[in-house]
């Protein structure tokens, strides 16, 4: 039977177990098994035997931030077991806890052998994705030393050096080899009647150049208390719709994923900063288009995630030109990564610049968020890089020369580099994907947005009213060629995109709600648009379609061609609340808030686009990230457009 995997979460460290607890050293799949920080596997085996055999789950884990489960050693009807373990583990910045409490069932005395297997491979995630590729590791060594109260693991590579500790109460009464690198911790624990024994095991990841001092908890109790306590105080003051209390327990499911997944980050001037990052398990880093969409979504209740995330983006943002990493001269970071095949530039994420709409986005936060807070100060502050994302949107991304946003597939990175990055994503009805460079529909109504907003802060903020007049020509100009060149009008919907040859990419796409979303729309095509997307063929009853059904490039298990996103469909209720069309921003609500109570409030990355009518729960997509920002943000986003209707 295949165990199903469990997600433990705080900041940029995450552990995924089974079923009981064990990590098994999975090499691929859909979700990577271990601990990992800082895009490192710090633990790639842990695996507990009872007097030589795997016990089996009498309770398995639960998902929650604290992994539960009760084993017991295997038998049968006529023989009842001699004993049940309770286990208990958490994670914390760079840290792994678990307590291990043995409990006799006889009345004599028992002796129990325990045996930890535990090892660290140190493998960097993207060795561990299924994309079939492989990485040479010149000069590279693993070490293992035996402590008096467990063993240390160590990996180098040249400069580059990361170590795992174990760390046991009591110590083991021997660590064993096991002949395949692992080293096995063994107890001999002598029960009374009905009595216990209880081991405290205490991991500590210090991944190569993480340099802070780790205060790790005593035990799972005291660090679930920490992350209930943080959790608690990002919910804190929201007022939650009373006569809607799904909605309410979404937001408040949504915000306390928010707390667990802040990675830290640092600003222009060094300054230490907590920022979303996109999501668990591939995606515990900071992605600039993720962040600034989670920040936007909750910018009227958490306005510090914005406060955080613009100017760790500003220091990040590209000064100089360099093809591999796609950077350009102002342009905002799509990825940062930490790990060592991104430190010896083996994959080119170390910083990645592969977003057409990441600077854009950028833009259009630090606008949305200064006429909220009237923080001018930020605003006066980061004058320097939204100058420079507005040259580079004008120079190098191409609304000068092609008046549109553009981008070019990355041979070593991404083809797609807007929201919908997979490779297949942009094409037309009948599946052909669109060629040359590509005009995103959905970046030219960030850029529009983004001009616009940057128009406003020139002229009240930086008293430029020269360049406020010129941003605002360009957003005009660019909303006058945008319903010349993107509309279609033998279907009164605007094109997924245009390509290398200006001609339009024909599919059906959700996109379109997000020129909503930006205002680009005049107000009839606007509410076309918003009606259209309600018919059938895109509204599958979960929420908007990325693709409507009946083209032939629709598969509802296709990543961004049938899938339903819950961020997309944020945007979009919020386009359609900005064009009046409350109802139908309603309906779209309401059927994302029915999706989340069908999946314990949580709202995942993506599902499946099979219709509510034929499929009575959302079916999962079976590659989507469990725990993700811009979904967990989601919620507050369709609390702001259609309040607690």
């Amino acid at each position: 039977m295949t165990q199903r995997q469990h997600l433990l979460v705080h900041g940029g460290t995450f552990a995924a177990v089974g079923d009981g607890g064990d990590i098994s050293g999975v090499r691929g799949g859909s979700s990577p098994d271990g601990l990992f920080v800082r895009d490192a596997r710090h633990l790639s085996r842990w695996q507990l035997t009872v007097d030589g055999a795997v016990p089996e789950s009498l309770t398995p884990v639960a998902d929650g931030d604290t992994a539960r489960c009760v084993l017991v050693p295997r038998g049968g009807r006529n023989e009842p077991p001699a004993y049940t373990l309770f286990r208990e583990q958490a994670v914390g910045d760079g840290s792994f806890v678990e307590s291990l409490r043995v409990t006799s069932n006889r009345p004599v005395p028992t002796t129990v052998r325990l045996a930890l297997t535990a090892d660290a491979d140190f493998t960097d995630q993207f060795e561990l994705r299924s994309d079939h590729r492989t990485y040479t590791k010149i000069g590279a060594t693993r070490s293992r030393e035996v402590l008096d109260d467990g063993v240390e693991f160590t990996y180098r590579r040249g400069e580059w050096r990361s170590c795992t500790t174990v760390k046991t109460e009591p110590a083991p009464d021997g660590v064993e080899e096991t002949g395949t690198g692992a080293r096995r911790l063994v107890w001999t624990l002598d029960l009374d009647p009905h009595g216990s024994a209880e081991l405290l095991l205490r991991v500590m990841a210090r991944p190569h150049g993480d340099r802070r001092a780790l205060r790790v908890p005593r035990d799972p109790a005291a660090l679930n208390r920490q992350l209930l306590a943080l959790e608690g105080e990002f919910v804190e003051g929201v007022a939650f719709p009373t006569g809607w209390p799904e909605l309410a327990a979404a937001c408040a499911r949504g915000l306390a994923d928010l707390a667990s997944l802040q990675v830290p980050a640092t600003g222009p001037d060094g300054e230490e900063l907590r920022v979303p990052a996109a999501g668990a398990p591939w995606f515990l880093t900071l992605l600039g288009r993720d962040a600034l969409l989670t920040s936007l979504f909750a910018l009227p209740y958490r306005p510090q995630l914005a406060a955080a995330t613009l100017p760790a983006l500003a220091a990040t943002q590209a000064k100089s030109t360099d093809p591999d990493s796609v950077a350009q001269p102002g342009k905002i970071v799509h990825e940062v990564r930490h790990g060592e095949l991104a430190h010896f530039d083996q994959v080119p994420y170390g910083r990645y610049y592969g977003s057409v709409d990441a600077t854009p986005l950028f833009l259009v936060l630090l606008g949305a968020y200064v006429e909220q807070t009237r923080d001018i100060t930020l605003a006066r502050r980061l004058e320097p890089h939204a100058r420079a994302a507005i040259a580079w949107m004008l120079d190098h991304g191409g609304l000068t020369s092609r008046g549109y946003l553009v981008y070019r597939a990355d041979q070593g990175g991404l083809a797609n580099q807007n929201w919908k990055d997979s490779p297949g994503a942009i094409c037309s009805a009948d599946g052909t994907r669109a060629s040359g460079p590509v005009m995103a529909a959905g970046a030219q109504g960030y850029a529009y947005d983004a001009l616009r907003r940057t128009a406003w802060i020139a002229r009240t903020v930086w008293e430029d009213e020269t360049y406020a007049a010129l941003l605002e020509q360009a957003a005009a100009d660019l909303r006058d060629r945008f319903q010349r060149d993107f509309w279609m009008r033998d279907r009164a919907f605007p094109a997924l995109a245009l390509d290398g040859e200006g001609s339009q990419v024909d599919a059906l796409a959700s996109d379109a709600g997000h020129l909503l979303w930006s205002g680009l729309l005049d107000k009839e095509y606007g509410e076309l648009v918003g009606r259209r997307l309600l018919e059938p063929d895109f509204f599958s009853g979960w929420g908007v379609r990325t693709l409507a059904s009946g083209q032939s490039a629709y598969h509802p298990l296709s990543y961004h061609r049938g899938s339903v996103w819950p961020h997309d469909n944020a945007l979009i209720t919020l386009g359609l609340a900005r064009y009046g069309l409350h109802d139908e921003a309603r309906t779209v609500a309401h059927a994302l808030v029915d999706a989340a109570t069908a999946t314990g409030h949580r709202l995942p990355e993506v599902w499946a686009g099979y219709g509510r009518s034929t499929h009575g729960e959302p079916v999962p997509y079976p590659h989507a990230c469990v725990r993700e920002a811009r979904s967990a943000a989601a919620p507050l986003a369709l609390l702001t457009a259609v309040g607690g209707a």
